[in-house]
């Protein structure tokens, strides 16, 4: 028996209004009906893990290619595995490894320390090389004993070697053959201080017996007396160390000298050096012409500034004032900072001082470098500076005065506190 009568539909029995031919009113044709998506059980032990192709999938056991809900791996909200929030991570799904910033920091140091050991060696070594160690005080004879501390017998010469006709008038050099010294000072480095001595070239001074620096020929002492620096007019370095050692009786450990050229390079390659003068004065030999007040000197006239003695009434005795006081202020000025962490002047500054200072054979950097920082001490004020006391002239030739002379060579030797003072 049929449950479905003749002619009717389920529209006419009032079914349901959006069934399919006859019939129940929830019934539909199977053709008609969507198919039901049927999944075979998956044994247990072949069950794998859910397939995750990090395009949007919901990490269950279906699989969705992202193209229904329009999302797009990598933006914002469509985290890898489909879940929500913000972070990104790769295709696997797993986390971004975090940066290890501690390891990362170690090595940076590292490598900051490795450059700064390899330039300071490279660099120790290029200056040492250029040091100019022409000097043996193994060819002073009768010398006397060592003291406490360290003196060194600085030396500034007119020498013009290496500058050109341009650069001899331009700094008011003149073309004199060879060389003499214009400026001669004894610095004594110790434990109580340090003291800047300025020996006027006008000295009255003996000229011992010596031995020839070229001809090995020995000299005898005839009594003679002149002027200090004739000496090393005379036979050079060599008897200018002599000649000190003799008529002050102090050991002298080590020998710097610098000429013209040189001694201008180097102003020039620290960017000048600031000066406060207390009055203005002019000087056509030097080439002098100078305004009071703090004022920067480039190497033409930091040249003219140490050499100036015309212009002045005490002569030889200011000028070595002056010389004293820029040297100092030089010395500040290439062991400042500003200098010395900026390789843009530093190594200019060293070029221009090394190719142009000669030395003794036994000056190492660190002795060179102590006696900078210790004329630095003297400008700062925690050392002294001074002339070699005088007690008259003779006319032309200034005479020490012996009694502070032997006094003061005793406080050096001792490493004493220097009480005594000069003119």
């Amino acid at each position: 028996m049929s449950d479905w009568p003749d002619g009717r539909s389920d529209r006419q029995s009032g079914g349901d209004r959006g069934g399919y031919g006859r019939g129940s009113g929830s019934a539909r044709p199977e053709g008609a009906r969507a198919m039901r998506q049927v999944r075979r059980p998956v044994p247990q032990q072949q069950q794998q893990p859910a397939y995750d192709d990090g395009y949007g999938g919901n990490g269950g056991n279906g699989y969705d290619s992202g193209y229904n809900t329009g999302q797009v791996y990598g933006q914002p909200g469509s985290r890898a595995g489909g879940g929500g929030g913000d972070d990104y991570g790769p295709p696997s799904g797993r986390p971004a490894r975090t940066p290890n910033w501690r390891k990362r920091i170690k090595w940076t140091a590292i490598t900051v320390v490795t450059v700064l050991v390899v330039t300071s060696v490279v660099t120790y070594f290029w200056a040492d090389s250029k040091l100019n160690r022409d000097v043996d005080l193994a060819k002073v004879i009768d010398r006397p004993e060592a003291g406490d501390g360290t003196n060194y017998l600085i030396v500034g010469t007119d020498s013009r070697e290496g500058m050109s006709a341009e650069e001899k008038k331009k700094l008011h050099t003149g073309s004199a053959e060879g060389k003499r010294t214009d400026t001669m000072m004894i610095l004594h480095t110790g434990s109580n201080g340090d003291t800047l001595v300025s020996l006027p070239r006008d000295s009255n001074v003996t000229i011992p017996s010596f031995k020839g620096a070229e001809s090995g020929k020995l000299y005898p002492n005839t009594g003679r007396q002149t002027k200090l620096n004739a000496a090393y007019a005379e036979d050079g370095p060599e008897l200018l160390v002599r000649t000190v050692e003799y008529n002050t009786g102090l050991h002298i450990d080590h020998y710097a000298e610098i000429g013209f050229g040189g001694f201008a390079g180097i102003v020039d390659a620290v960017g000048g050096v600031e000066m406060n003068l207390k009055e203005g004065f002019k000087d056509k030999w030097s080439g002098a012409d100078f305004k009071a007040g703090k004022q920067t000197l480039d190497g033409q006239q930091a040249l003219a500034y140490v050499r100036t003695r015309h212009a002045f009434a005490a002569s030889d005795l200011q000028r070595t004032k002056n010389q004293q006081a820029f040297l100092a202020a030089l010395a500040h000025k290439v062991s400042s900072p500003s200098t010395l962490m900026n390789p843009f002047k530093l190594y200019p500054t060293l070029g221009s001082g090394l190719d142009s200072l000669v030395v003794d054979k036994d000056m190492s950097l660190w002795n060179l470098a102590s006696m900078f920082m210790s004329m630095k001490s003297v400008s700062g004020g925690d050392g002294k500076s001074m002339n070699m006391p005088v007690s008259g002239s003779t006319g032309g030739n200034l005479l020490w005065d012996k009694a502070k002379v032997k006094q003061l060579v005793e406080q050096f030797n001792n490493d004493e506190k220097v009480t005594v003072s000069g003119n």
